[in-house]
């Protein structure tokens, strides 16, 4: 199948993502592109290896009994990736909702959120963009958090990445959903029971923040 049969639905800095139809249903298909400003053959080895990275994160997590999407295919010479569409929306599209915008709703999100991130991080898998973009809410009766777009991820059991992948999401709920301090507490909470070395990561998240408030205050 080629790519350009499918829609496009994003466009990012290092992949477009279409909707195409892989074996009688629909699929995602993510495909990463030629940076023009790289070498050919250095380009061709980096996103080969990337490709392969997202992939077997994806792999790890589905191993884990972590809901992530399905990978159907990998096709590395062409740098892409056939998975699984999920049925459902964002958290940051489902929080904007009646339904998602209640206390209880909220509640389910964060707990769902800070289980899928413990169990992910206990297999030392580090996302690397955690955003309610990246998280989705499945449309079925569980309400399951699915973690996406694991372009950036790699493998690491240093509790310095773990700690920095939930800086990266405190941040993006401080700057994308205001008076969210509540909800992600209890995030940490929900993560601090699933994650076997959150003592470790929750008190280097500490120190995460520290840093970050000092560069904020420099410029």
């Amino acid at each position: 199948m080629a790519v350009h049969q499918g829609t496009l639905i994003k466009q990012g800095a290092e992949a477009r993502v279409y909707i195409a139809p892989f074996c009688g249903r629909k699929a995602i298909v993510k495909e990463r592109f030629a940076k023009a400003y790289r070498h050919p053959a250095l380009d061709k080895k980096l996103t080969s290896r990337r490709v392969t990275q997202e992939a077997r994160c994806l792999n790890r997590c589905q191993k884990a009994l972590i809901d992530t999407p399905t990978v159907y295919m990998v096709d590395v010479a062409s740098s892409l990736i056939y998975m699984e569409l999920i049925d459902g929306l964002s958290v940051r599209e489902y929080m904007e909702t009646d339904e998602g915008s209640t206390q209880a709703a909220r509640t389910h999100i964060a707990e769902e959120i800070g289980r899928a991130l413990g169990k992910m991080h206990n297999i030392d898998v580090v996302h690397g963009d955690l955003t309610t973009s990246n998280l989705l809410m499945r449309n079925n009766d569980s309400k399951s958090v699915v973690l996406i777009d694991f372009g950036l991820s790699y493998v690491s059991n240093l509790v310095e990445d773990k700690a920095v992948d939930l800086y990266v999401l405190e941040r993006a709920f401080s700057s994308t959903h205001p008076n969210t301090e509540v909800m992600f507490e209890q995030i940490l909470a929900s993560y601090g029971t699933s994650c076997k070395a959150s003592k470790q990561i929750l008190k280097k998240l500490e120190e995460v923040r520290l840093r970050g408030r000092k560069r904020s205050m420099l410029g």
